[in-house]
């Protein structure tokens, strides 16, 4: 049967540069793929082509005959007015699903989803229920694939583990975009990296997340091998080229035609393999106070409904604390109750003297009419960051901002961007407490791992909410867990805080997080390789390897002189002993090249 996708040399750009360039895939039945790739590769754009949503610049998309598609975009929207039951019976009837099938599908669809009241306005849900919304609204259809955007944003851990479980039981193929690793290793058979450092523009390996890790790293280390060996050819075809051939023979000519080719293909490699990656740097106040923020028997109260009490607890310097719990649970809350901008219901909060307070809210708050150039320095090109001055495109820039995209409007920005932006703004803040309200939200991968790193090395305490369970499990050193029904409680760890919600009695199941499954699966991703160090016999070996190497590079130069004398070409058996020592230099060069390489990586 033919695949029910299939896009062949698809190309798209907007502007001057291409997002990606003949990119071609195909999706089969019951394919369950995870699109990943850094901001701005055009992840979103291309499931919108997959979708029929928007048209490819070139290249074409073939759809199976009869094959039903459904889309879901990263933001789920819904008029004002709709109920829930209006928003699916609608869906059901644009798919043409029988009148008589009809209300049982609806039932069964919503039920599974875990929505109660069909008469809730669908626009005043919380951004986990209405991308809930969105996913049952889609499967109506009954789709033979399930196109997804960053479908975990928003949703609480409990929605996660709905979609995971939901997806596992389908038959239908999925195309996931998403940043969330645990999610694309619980839900993915295949991965596909969109990103420009492939020659054909992608890479796609058959299984699970942490193969693709495995796989993408032995590709990038032979494409590096592959690099340094074409660098090493071309370094000596440019010392002959300076030495320009005494006659333009044909043999002279293609030689010369070849060692262009090789410049050419050099210069792609190099191109292809500069990644840039953004300078995030949360600076910490160097405050010496050690109690930071204390809560007393606080409790919390939204409207008339009280979100916890009986909170007793001491943020100290260098903490990280994780804050878990449903949507709804009073996360935010909480954070807001540090920073003084909600009063507890109960209780008391005590807050160090000129206590500095960094905030990263979930809002992705920006003013949309500002220029990037405005939104990062508001009083001119410059501005401070350490304690010295720093021009705005130099600054735009470290988070990977182009100079052309300064003078553009913020509303131009993708979700990833505007993180950054956000992240850039927050930088030049110091900090006795960071509260990130949801971090990861629309960030690449790499950039996650950036953030990750910066956060572990944070010297100031860290207040952190987040259902990446990645990120909780590498940084957070203690967690506070809400369980939806009033109660909060400290965990070490967030797989502590997962137990407690099963094994406790009292909480409702609906709101709980079962264990994870697929933990075991997980593993291979918690083990962050530790950077290997110089020993002492390599540290003398590297001391005198660059020697070593140009009495090398010298070796092969005198080698290829004799193959090129004419006294030796014109003699056969001379020509081909000079021909072997060549070859066994050019053998040697390579060697010593590729371990002066691995031990300037571990020097670094």
């Amino acid at each position: 049967m033919p695949p029910i996708l299939n896009a062949q040399s698809i190309t798209k750009q907007f502007g001057a540069i291409p997002l990606f360039k003949d990119i071609s895939f195909t999706v089969d039945d019951g394919a369950r793929i995870g699109l990943i790739g850094p901001n701005g590769a055009g992840k979103s754009t291309l499931l919108a082509i997959l979708a029929g949503a928007i048209e490819p610049d070139s290249g074409d998309l073939a759809v199976r005959k009869r094959a039903r598609a459904a889309y879901v975009p990263q933001d789920s929207r819904f008029n004002g007015g709709l109920t829930i039951r209006q928003v699916l019976e609608s869906a059901l009837s644009t798919a043409h699903v029988p009148e008589s099938e009809r209300e049982g599908r609806l039932r069964e669809l919503s039920g599974r989803a875990g929505f109660d009241d069909l008469a809730a306005e669908a626009a005043s849900l919380s951004g986990g229920w209405r991308k809930r919304l969105a996913i049952v609204e889609a499967l109506v259809s009954q789709p033979d694939v399930l196109l997804l955007d960053e479908p975990t944003n928003h949703l609480d851990l409990a929605g996660i583990e709905w979609l995971e479980e939901l997806l596992g039981a389908s038959s239908f193929a999925v195309v996931t975009v998403s940043h969330d690793r645990y999610f694309l290793e619980a839900t993915s058979s295949e991965i596909i990296e969109l990103n420009r450092i492939y020659a054909e523009g992608l890479l796609r390996v058959r299984g699970a997340f942490s193969r693709f890790l495995e796989e993408r790293q032995s590709y990038l280390e032979a494409q590096s091998k592959q690099q340094e060996s074409l660098r090493n050819r071309v370094r000596a075809e440019i010392e002959w080229l300076r030495r320009g051939p005494k006659a333009r023979t044909t043999k002279s000519k293609a030689r010369i035609d070849s060692a262009n080719e090789m410049i050419s293909n050099l210069a792609a490699m190099d191109s292809r393999s500069a990644v840039n990656t953004a300078g995030i740097d949360f600076a910490a106040s160097q405050r010496k106070t050690k109690r930071l923020v204390e809560f007393s028997d606080v409790a919390c109260e939204l409207g008339d409904r009280r979100l916890f009490s009986g909170l007793n607890f001491t943020l100290t310097a260098g903490m990280k604390l994780g804050l878990v719990g449903p949507n709804g649970s009073g996360k935010t809350s909480l954070l807001r109750l540090m920073r003084g901008d909600l009063d507890p219901a109960q209780g008391n909060i005590r807050r160090a003297e000129a206590l500095r307070m960094v905030y990263l809210s979930q809002m992705r708050e920006l003013d949309e009419e500002l220029t990037l150039r405005r939104a990062l320095a508001p009083e001119g090109d410059g501005l401070i960051y350490q304690g010295r001055t720093i021009h705005v495109a130099s600054w735009a820039a470290r988070f990977l901002f182009t100079g052309e995209q300064l003078n553009q409007p913020v509303s131009n920005l993708s979700g990833g961007e505007r993180a950054r932006v956000l992240i850039a703004k927050l930088m030049l803040q110091p900090a006795d407490v960071l509260l990130l309200d949801e971090p990861t939200n629309d960030l690449d991968i790499p950039t996650l791992e950036i953030l990750e790193d910066n956060l572990l090395d944070f010297e100031g305490a860290l207040v952190l909410v987040t259902h990446d369970r990645y990120l909780l499990n590498r940084v957070a050193s203690t967690v506070l867990g809400l369980d939806g029904n009033g109660r909060i409680a400290q965990f070490a760890d967030f797989s502590q805080w997962e137990l407690w919600l099963v094994e406790d009695p009292g909480i409702n199941d609906k709101e709980s997080v079962a264990s994870e499954a697929p933990r075991e699966a997980y593993a291979s991703l918690d083990q962050t390789p530790k950077k290997k160090k110089l020993s002492y016999l390599e540290a003398r070996e590297f001391a005198a390897i660059e020697e070593r190497v140009e009495e090398s590079d010298s070796r092969v130069a005198a080698a290829r002189t004799r193959v090129e004398d004419p006294s030796i070409a014109s003699n056969s058996a001379a020509l081909q002993a000079a021909l072997g020592e060549l070859a066994q230099a050019e053998a040697e060069n390579e060697k010593l090249y590729a371990r002066w390489a691995e031990l300037t990586d571990k020097a670094v």
